[in-house]
Protein backbone atom coordinates (compact mmCIF):
# COMPACT_ATOMS: atom_id res chain seq x y z
CA UNK A 1 0.00 0.00 0.00
CA UNK A 2 0.76 3.78 -0.59
CA UNK A 3 -0.71 6.77 0.62
CA UNK A 4 0.27 8.70 -3.17
CA UNK A 5 0.09 7.42 -6.32
CA UNK A 6 1.95 9.06 -9.17
CA UNK A 7 2.24 8.52 -12.74
CA UNK A 8 4.59 9.89 -15.70
CA UNK A 9 7.64 10.63 -16.60
CA UNK A 10 10.97 9.57 -14.93
CA UNK A 11 13.93 10.60 -16.45
CA UNK A 12 17.83 11.71 -16.68
CA UNK A 13 17.95 15.34 -15.85
CA UNK A 14 21.88 16.65 -17.16
CA UNK A 15 22.25 19.37 -15.16
CA UNK A 16 25.59 21.68 -15.43
CA UNK A 17 28.64 20.75 -13.23
CA UNK A 18 29.95 23.75 -11.34
CA UNK A 19 33.58 24.22 -10.17
CA UNK A 20 35.03 23.54 -14.08
CA UNK A 21 35.84 25.43 -17.07
CA UNK A 22 34.82 22.98 -18.98
CA UNK A 23 30.58 22.40 -20.43
CA UNK A 24 30.12 19.20 -18.18
CA UNK A 25 27.03 17.42 -16.88
CA UNK A 26 26.25 15.45 -14.59
CA UNK A 27 23.48 12.75 -14.11
CA UNK A 28 20.29 12.83 -12.02
CA UNK A 29 17.26 11.73 -11.33
CA UNK A 30 14.58 13.53 -12.78
CA UNK A 31 10.91 14.30 -13.80
CA UNK A 32 8.01 15.66 -12.34
CA UNK A 33 5.52 13.07 -10.59
CA UNK A 34 9.10 11.51 -9.39
CA UNK A 35 10.34 14.87 -7.73
CA UNK A 36 6.94 15.48 -5.74
CA UNK A 37 6.60 11.23 -4.63
CA UNK A 38 10.69 12.09 -3.38
CA UNK A 39 9.15 15.49 -1.09
CA UNK A 40 6.17 13.36 0.10
CA UNK A 41 8.14 10.22 0.96
CA UNK A 42 11.51 12.33 2.64
CA UNK A 43 8.92 14.05 4.77
CA UNK A 44 7.56 10.65 5.92
CA UNK A 45 4.61 9.02 4.04
CA UNK A 46 4.57 6.27 1.29
CA UNK A 47 4.41 6.35 -2.37
CA UNK A 48 4.64 4.81 -5.46
CA UNK A 49 5.17 5.32 -9.04
CA UNK A 50 4.21 4.46 -11.84
CA UNK A 51 5.63 4.66 -15.50
CA UNK A 52 8.27 3.68 -18.24
CA UNK A 53 12.00 3.97 -18.45
CA UNK A 54 14.26 2.25 -20.83
CA UNK A 55 16.32 -1.24 -20.43
CA UNK A 56 19.53 0.83 -20.16
CA UNK A 57 22.07 2.28 -17.88
CA UNK A 58 19.97 5.14 -17.32
CA UNK A 59 16.74 3.04 -16.40
CA UNK A 60 19.03 0.78 -13.85
CA UNK A 61 20.34 3.70 -12.73
CA UNK A 62 16.65 5.44 -12.22
CA UNK A 63 15.33 2.19 -10.56
CA UNK A 64 17.56 1.91 -8.41
CA UNK A 65 17.22 5.35 -7.07
CA UNK A 66 13.45 4.89 -6.52
CA UNK A 67 13.97 2.38 -4.82
CA UNK A 68 16.96 4.64 -2.28
CA UNK A 69 14.15 6.89 -1.48
CA UNK A 70 12.12 4.20 -0.51
CA UNK A 71 9.44 4.99 -3.59
CA UNK A 72 7.42 1.62 -4.38
CA UNK A 73 8.65 0.46 -7.54
CA UNK A 74 6.88 -2.44 -8.71
CA UNK A 75 5.09 -0.66 -11.39
CA UNK A 76 7.69 0.42 -13.16
CA UNK A 77 7.76 -0.80 -16.29
CA UNK A 78 11.56 -1.33 -17.94
CA UNK A 79 11.50 -1.48 -21.92
CA UNK A 80 13.52 -2.55 -24.83
CA UNK A 81 12.03 -0.50 -27.28
CA UNK A 82 12.86 3.12 -26.37
CA UNK A 83 15.57 4.79 -24.45
CA UNK A 84 15.21 6.59 -21.33
CA UNK A 85 14.04 10.23 -22.03
CA UNK A 86 17.21 12.83 -21.30
CA UNK A 87 16.77 16.35 -20.42
CA UNK A 88 19.67 18.76 -20.50
CA UNK A 89 19.05 21.74 -18.03
CA UNK A 90 20.91 24.79 -18.63
CA UNK A 91 20.94 27.54 -15.26
CA UNK A 92 20.55 30.81 -15.39
CA UNK A 93 22.30 33.24 -12.66
CA UNK A 94 19.02 33.28 -10.88
CA UNK A 95 18.88 29.49 -10.63
CA UNK A 96 15.58 29.42 -13.35
CA UNK A 97 16.46 26.79 -16.15
CA UNK A 98 15.70 25.98 -19.53
CA UNK A 99 15.47 22.47 -20.93
CA UNK A 100 16.40 20.23 -23.51
CA UNK A 101 14.34 17.20 -23.90
CA UNK A 102 16.18 14.11 -26.14
CA UNK A 103 12.24 12.16 -26.51
CA UNK A 104 10.97 11.09 -29.98
CA UNK A 105 10.30 8.87 -28.28
CA UNK A 106 11.29 8.07 -25.15
CA UNK A 107 10.63 5.71 -22.37
CA UNK A 108 8.16 7.76 -20.56
CA UNK A 109 5.90 7.69 -23.68
CA UNK A 110 5.52 3.82 -23.72
CA UNK A 111 3.48 3.15 -20.64
CA UNK A 112 0.31 1.63 -21.82
CA UNK A 113 -3.19 1.43 -20.86
CA UNK A 114 -2.56 -2.55 -19.90
CA UNK A 115 0.15 -1.92 -17.50
CA UNK A 116 -2.54 -0.17 -15.32
CA UNK A 117 -4.03 -2.63 -12.90
CA UNK A 118 -6.57 -1.65 -10.03
CA UNK A 119 -3.76 -2.94 -7.58
CA UNK A 120 -1.73 0.11 -8.45
CA UNK A 121 -4.62 2.25 -6.30
CA UNK A 122 -5.12 -0.10 -3.45
CA UNK A 123 -4.93 2.06 0.23
CA UNK A 124 -3.89 5.04 -1.68
CA UNK A 125 -5.03 8.36 -0.38
CA UNK A 126 -3.38 10.83 -3.60
CA UNK A 127 -3.29 10.51 -7.05
CA UNK A 128 -0.73 12.95 -8.88
CA UNK A 129 -0.39 12.98 -12.10
CA UNK A 130 1.05 15.60 -14.74
CA UNK A 131 0.39 16.95 -18.41
CA UNK A 132 3.39 15.18 -19.75
CA UNK A 133 2.18 11.80 -19.61
CA UNK A 134 -0.95 12.93 -22.06
CA UNK A 135 1.12 14.31 -24.67
CA UNK A 136 1.39 11.72 -26.80
CA UNK A 137 -0.28 7.68 -26.68
CA UNK A 138 0.02 5.07 -25.64
CA UNK A 139 1.01 7.20 -22.16
CA UNK A 140 -1.70 9.68 -22.68
CA UNK A 141 -4.48 6.49 -22.39
CA UNK A 142 -2.49 4.85 -19.49
CA UNK A 143 -2.79 8.46 -17.78
CA UNK A 144 -6.73 8.82 -18.38
CA UNK A 145 -7.22 5.06 -17.18
CA UNK A 146 -5.51 5.78 -13.88
CA UNK A 147 -7.42 9.24 -14.00
CA UNK A 148 -10.68 7.24 -14.26
CA UNK A 149 -9.39 4.16 -12.09
CA UNK A 150 -8.29 6.67 -9.41
CA UNK A 151 -11.93 8.81 -9.30
CA UNK A 152 -13.86 6.09 -8.98
CA UNK A 153 -12.01 4.88 -5.72
CA UNK A 154 -12.71 8.62 -4.08
CA UNK A 155 -9.10 9.99 -4.30
CA UNK A 156 -7.86 13.08 -4.40
CA UNK A 157 -6.78 14.21 -7.59
CA UNK A 158 -3.70 16.37 -7.76
CA UNK A 159 -2.25 17.84 -11.21
CA UNK A 160 0.14 19.81 -12.46
CA UNK A 161 0.04 21.47 -15.85
CA UNK A 162 3.97 21.52 -16.03
CA UNK A 163 3.64 23.37 -19.69
CA UNK A 164 6.88 22.23 -21.83
CA UNK A 165 6.02 23.78 -24.87
CA UNK A 166 9.30 21.77 -27.05
CA UNK A 167 7.22 18.50 -26.07
CA UNK A 168 3.71 19.53 -27.44
CA UNK A 169 2.80 19.56 -31.46
CA UNK A 170 1.36 23.04 -30.72
CA UNK A 171 0.48 25.59 -28.02
CA UNK A 172 -3.06 25.37 -29.03
CA UNK A 173 -2.97 21.43 -28.79
CA UNK A 174 -1.20 21.87 -25.33
CA UNK A 175 -3.91 24.37 -24.08
CA UNK A 176 -6.80 22.17 -25.77
CA UNK A 177 -5.19 18.93 -23.99
CA UNK A 178 -3.90 20.41 -20.13
CA UNK A 179 -7.97 21.98 -19.92
CA UNK A 180 -9.42 18.16 -21.31
CA UNK A 181 -9.26 16.90 -17.64
CA UNK A 182 -9.25 19.87 -15.60
CA UNK A 183 -12.93 18.86 -14.32
CA UNK A 184 -11.66 15.95 -12.73
CA UNK A 185 -9.04 17.67 -10.47
CA UNK A 186 -8.95 18.62 -6.62
CA UNK A 187 -5.90 20.21 -6.40
CA UNK A 188 -4.18 21.56 -9.06
CA UNK A 189 -1.08 23.05 -8.48
CA UNK A 190 0.29 25.57 -11.36
CA UNK A 191 3.13 28.24 -12.04
CA UNK A 192 1.81 32.02 -12.56
CA UNK A 193 3.27 31.51 -16.10
CA UNK A 194 1.10 28.49 -16.47
CA UNK A 195 -1.85 30.49 -15.61
CA UNK A 196 -1.11 33.10 -17.97
CA UNK A 197 -1.09 30.87 -20.42
CA UNK A 198 -4.33 28.79 -19.95
CA UNK A 199 -6.19 31.93 -18.55
CA UNK A 200 -5.19 35.03 -20.37
CA UNK A 201 -5.09 36.73 -17.00
CA UNK A 202 -2.07 38.15 -15.71
CA UNK A 203 -3.72 38.55 -12.09
CA UNK A 204 -2.92 35.97 -10.03
CA UNK A 205 -6.52 36.16 -8.43
CA UNK A 206 -8.67 36.89 -11.09
CA UNK A 207 -6.73 33.51 -13.23
CA UNK A 208 -7.78 31.44 -10.09
CA UNK A 209 -11.14 32.64 -9.71
CA UNK A 210 -11.55 31.86 -13.16
CA UNK A 211 -10.14 28.23 -13.15
CA UNK A 212 -12.45 27.65 -10.23
CA UNK A 213 -15.30 29.19 -11.44
CA UNK A 214 -15.17 27.13 -14.97
CA UNK A 215 -14.14 24.13 -13.17
CA UNK A 216 -14.93 23.36 -9.42
CA UNK A 217 -11.28 22.73 -8.41
CA UNK A 218 -11.26 22.24 -4.70
CA UNK A 219 -7.70 23.54 -3.81
CA UNK A 220 -6.11 25.89 -6.53
CA UNK A 221 -1.78 26.56 -5.48
CA UNK A 222 -0.35 28.94 -7.89
CA UNK A 223 3.76 29.25 -7.37
CA UNK A 224 5.16 32.68 -7.98
CA UNK A 225 8.88 31.41 -7.92
CA UNK A 226 10.47 33.80 -5.04
CA UNK A 227 7.47 35.75 -4.39
CA UNK A 228 5.73 32.55 -2.58
CA UNK A 229 3.11 30.97 -3.44
CA UNK A 230 -1.36 32.27 -4.17
CA UNK A 231 -4.11 29.84 -2.70
CA UNK A 232 -7.54 29.65 -3.45
CA UNK A 233 -10.28 27.69 -2.12
CA UNK A 234 -13.56 28.39 -3.79
CA UNK A 235 -14.38 32.24 -2.34
CA UNK A 236 -11.19 31.91 -0.14
CA UNK A 237 -7.96 34.07 -1.72
CA UNK A 238 -4.70 34.32 0.14
CA UNK A 239 -0.97 35.39 -1.06
CA UNK A 240 2.12 33.92 1.37
CA UNK A 241 5.01 35.69 1.38
CA UNK A 242 8.36 33.23 -0.18
CA UNK A 243 11.48 32.71 2.11
CA UNK A 244 14.36 34.70 1.20
CA UNK A 245 17.40 32.50 -0.37
CA UNK A 246 20.48 32.36 -2.37
CA UNK A 247 18.93 30.37 -5.03
CA UNK A 248 21.32 28.28 -7.21
CA UNK A 249 19.03 25.96 -8.59
CA UNK A 250 15.30 26.04 -9.22
CA UNK A 251 14.98 22.28 -10.65
CA UNK A 252 12.15 20.37 -8.55
CA UNK A 253 11.42 23.50 -6.60
CA UNK A 254 7.87 23.69 -7.31
CA UNK A 255 7.62 19.93 -7.41
CA UNK A 256 8.95 20.29 -3.36
CA UNK A 257 6.27 22.62 -3.04
CA UNK A 258 3.46 20.45 -4.08
CA UNK A 259 5.08 16.80 -2.29
CA UNK A 260 4.68 19.25 0.80
CA UNK A 261 1.14 20.13 0.07
CA UNK A 262 0.20 16.81 -0.51
CA UNK A 263 2.01 15.54 2.77
CA UNK A 264 0.18 17.85 4.91
CA UNK A 265 -3.01 17.62 3.31
CA UNK A 266 -2.28 13.30 3.93
CA UNK A 267 -1.87 13.92 7.56
CA UNK A 268 -4.81 15.74 8.31
CA UNK A 269 -6.72 13.21 6.77
CA UNK A 270 -9.62 15.36 6.45
CA UNK A 271 -11.78 16.79 3.06
CA UNK A 272 -10.50 19.61 1.50
CA UNK A 273 -13.30 21.24 1.81
CA UNK A 274 -13.60 20.92 5.87
CA UNK A 275 -9.46 21.87 6.66
CA UNK A 276 -9.92 25.76 7.79
CA UNK A 277 -8.89 27.85 5.39
CA UNK A 278 -6.12 29.52 8.10
CA UNK A 279 -4.86 25.96 8.42
CA UNK A 280 -4.00 25.71 4.25
CA UNK A 281 -2.31 28.79 4.97
CA UNK A 282 0.28 27.17 7.72
CA UNK A 283 0.70 24.65 5.14
CA UNK A 284 1.45 26.79 2.27
CA UNK A 285 4.19 28.25 4.72
CA UNK A 286 5.60 25.10 5.59
CA UNK A 287 5.78 24.06 1.57
CA UNK A 288 7.37 27.65 0.52
CA UNK A 289 9.64 26.59 2.92
CA UNK A 290 10.40 23.62 1.73
CA UNK A 291 10.70 25.11 -1.67
CA UNK A 292 13.20 27.56 -0.82
CA UNK A 293 15.55 24.59 0.61
CA UNK A 294 15.69 23.41 -2.53
CA UNK A 295 16.74 25.81 -4.31
CA UNK A 296 19.86 26.25 -2.42
CA UNK A 297 20.96 22.92 -3.96
CA UNK A 298 21.48 21.16 -7.05
CA UNK A 299 19.94 18.58 -8.12
CA UNK A 300 15.72 17.47 -7.53
CA UNK A 301 15.09 14.41 -6.16
CA UNK A 302 17.80 13.56 -4.70
CA UNK A 303 18.28 17.04 -2.23
CA UNK A 304 14.91 16.72 -0.70
CA UNK A 305 14.63 17.64 2.85
CA UNK A 306 13.07 15.83 5.83
CA UNK A 307 10.60 17.39 7.72
CA UNK A 308 13.04 18.00 10.59
CA UNK A 309 15.21 20.15 8.53
CA UNK A 310 11.70 22.27 7.09
CA UNK A 311 10.68 23.10 10.49
CA UNK A 312 14.48 23.88 11.69
CA UNK A 313 14.44 26.66 8.83
CA UNK A 314 11.00 27.87 9.65
CA UNK A 315 12.44 28.77 13.08
CA UNK A 316 15.81 30.28 12.12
Amino acid sequence: MADIVALGELLIDFTPLKGTDKVSFERNAGGAPANVLAAVTKLGRSSRFVGCVGEDMFGTYLKGFLESCNIDSQYLKMTSETPTTLAFVALKDDGDRDFSFYRNPGADLMLAKEDIHEKIFEGAKVFHFGSLSLTDEPVKGATLKSLKMARDKDLIISYDPNLRPPLWPSLDEAKNTILSVMDQVDVLKISEEELLFLTGENDIEKGSKILYDQYNIALIIVTLGPDGCGIRRASEFAILPGVKVQAVDTTGAGDSHLGAMLYQIIEDGRDLEQIEFDKLQEYVKFANTMAAYVTTQYGSAAIMPTYEQVQQMLQD
